[in-house]
């Protein structure tokens, strides 16, 4: 992974300092609240419904094993024990003291860690697949790219002060995991008809209020012109997006309204009259980069680990386990392990300090010391040897770690929701909660098949809802919460935005809603045929009319 030179270790640590003196102002009064704002944000500070919320940056999901124990450091010391993974591959803080925060911003520093562009009208955290550099399915590693564009937009003079914050999500392979869709700009590497490696850009994706998803502005760009036409998208989108209704501000609605062709000749014609050269990054600096992430030391082992079968045959449990929890690796004798955030009755993305240095360890163990983070709010370690993963799964389990859910019905992912934010009109994670128990049987789970429900406390979409196979939206109505349910939504290359089936329901209903959808798919489906699968074949009307035939609901 990236290591900070000389640059970053100074930059870091002056904004450290830089912020230790803003805080004291503001804790004498020489500061109003108002001035200080622009200020806490700019270094991933929010002000929740109970308490400020520090957003730690964790690009593109990659973590050490030391920034990990940092972290569960700083929960243990500064909060209340945990930690929240979010859909961004970051991690928050949900209960920081104002005083405290220059110390952890400190303890970050130390581990080449930091709270920058994680808020504010800039370019956010750029994420990336969780399983890059190890899927066999892979044109190449999109993390050196993802770590070019960090550096690129990291305080960039001419964008940090957009109309709205704007996001960027890097893959590498045909197969969508990144959900790039759903950003301000997505970038998916490909080969083109010579055989020739470089990115097909998309742009105008999103969530939120006005969901949308993105179009291609170019369908192959070299590689060695990225950043000066990412330079050239973001020129447009700060001279013409709207600044005078932060509603209206983001990329998309410009796309929306005068029409991705005109966007693409715009964008052009800043390209062409760009000096490309001043701007591209120089070949020498993208091979440092990419050195950075080279394939650790494999050993040489079978492609199918004797041992790691027994073990299945012997343990129907840990068997379950590694048919859901594992991921193909291009290392023979490897695997890729998602370990699921999601324990039933838990709060989806939270890990306490105690399970993140048990993380830690197990990576130091068993991964070369390294951890990924997911969009869906889980961690990878991405070098597992099969022959290891029983002795894994079992100190998982010790852990409380070993849900073997991911991709399946309870792998949920949920915003913090009204018991955390300020902008929330709803709860999250007691619905995420309750419908984990309700398909808790993995039996049942494993028959259901692959997934996706998404949760959001309000309709910024946090919780990426309107991408969910099943989307969960709770709004206020009439001083009652009321869910309103989604379907066909989809985050990969097949996007979609879900539609709504219905008019809202009650929390204590939500359940039983997302039960009589999923009698319809187990009814109605094909062999072998997954649930968004069947909602595309079979449209939404039976589902519809299973959701509102039978489900009482608030008065919209």
């Amino acid at each position: 992974m990236y290591r900070y030179d000389e640059f970053d270790e100074a930059f870091v640590r002056d904004r450290v300092a830089q912020f230790a003196d803003q805080m004291k102002r503001r804790l004498d009064g020489s500061l109003t609240d108002d001035e200080f704002k622009p200020l806490r944000l700019k270094n991933g500070l929010y002000l929740q419904l109970h308490a400020y919320m520090l957003r730690i940056a964790i690009p593109y999901g990659m973590l050490s094993s030391r920034q990990l124990r940092q972290l569960a450091l700083i929960g243990e010391k500064f909060d209340r024990g945990y930690g929240h993974f979010t859909t961004r591959q970051n991690l928050q803080f949900n209960w920081p003291k104002l005083r405290d925060v220059p110390e952890i911003l400190g303890l970050l520093a130390d581990v080449e860690m930091h709270a920058i562009q994680t808020s504010g009208n800039c370019i956010r955290n750029v994420t990336a697949d969780q399983f890059a550099g190890v899927a066999a399915d892979e044109i190449e590693d999109p993390r050196p790219v993802a770590e070019l564009i960090r550096q690129w937009s990291s305080v960039h003079p001419e964008f940090d002060y957009l109309p709205r914050k704007f996001k960027i999500a890097v893959t590498g392979a045909p197969h969508d995991r990144a959900a790039i869709a759903a950003h301000d700009i997505g970038i998916g590497i490909v080969r083109n008809a010579a055989g020739e490696v470089g990115y097909r850009i998309l742009v105008g994706g999103g969530l939120g209020r006005t969901p949308m998803i993105g179009k291609a502005v170019r369908e192959f760009l070299p590689k060695a012109d990225l950043l000066a036409y990412l330079e050239a998208i973001l020129r447009v989108y700060n001279l013409e997006g709207r600044r005078d209704n932060k509603y209206k501000a983001r990329v998309k609605i410009l796309v929306h309204e005068i029409g991705i062709e005109e966007f693409r000749a715009r964008v052009e014609a800043e390209f062409a009259k760009l000096d490309g050269p001043t701007i591209n990054a120089d070949p020498a600096e993208v091979a440092r980069i990419a050195a950075y992430f080279a394939p650790p030391t494999y050993e040489k082992l079978p492609a199918v680990s004797a041992a790691h079968e027994a073990a299945k045959r012997a343990n129907p449990a840990f068997a379950a386990w590694a048919d859901i929890n594992t991921f193909p690796h291009r290392e023979p004798g490897y695997a890729a392990v998602t370990i699921s955030l999601k324990g039933i009755g838990e709060a989806p993305g939270d890990a306490t300090s105690a399970q993140m240095r048990a993380v830690a360890d197990l990576a130091d163990r068993y991964s070369f010391s390294e951890i990924r983070v997911t969009h869906a709010q889980n961690l990878v370690l991405a070098h597992v040897r099969q022959g290891d993963l029983f002795a894994l799964w079992q100190k998982l389990g010790e852990a409380g770690l070993a849900e073997a859910n991911v991709g399946l019905i309870t792998d949920i992912i949920a915003c913090p929701g009204l018991d955390y934010c300020a902008l929330a009109t709803a709860r999250s994670i007691p619905i995420a909660q309750s419908v984990a128990k309700r398909f808790a049987d993995l039996d049942r789970q494993r028959d259901i098949g692959p997934l996706n429900v998404k949760i959001s406390g309000c309709i910024n979409a946090c919780g990426h809802h309107h991408v969910g196979h099943i989307g969960i939206l709770g709004l206020e109505k009439r001083g009652a919460e009321s869910y309103q349910i989604t379907l066909g939504g989809d985050a990969t290359e097949n996007a979609a935005i879900g539609e709504i089936i219905g008019p809202g329901i009650g929390a204590d209903e939500v359940p039983d809603a997302i039960e009589r959808l999923v009698d319809v798919y187990l009814a109605r489906r094909n062999a072998g045929e997954t649930f968004i699968e069947a909602v595309r074949r079979l449209g939404l009307q039976p589902f519809k009319a299973a959701f509102t035939g039978e489900a009482g609901h608030v008065a919209a």
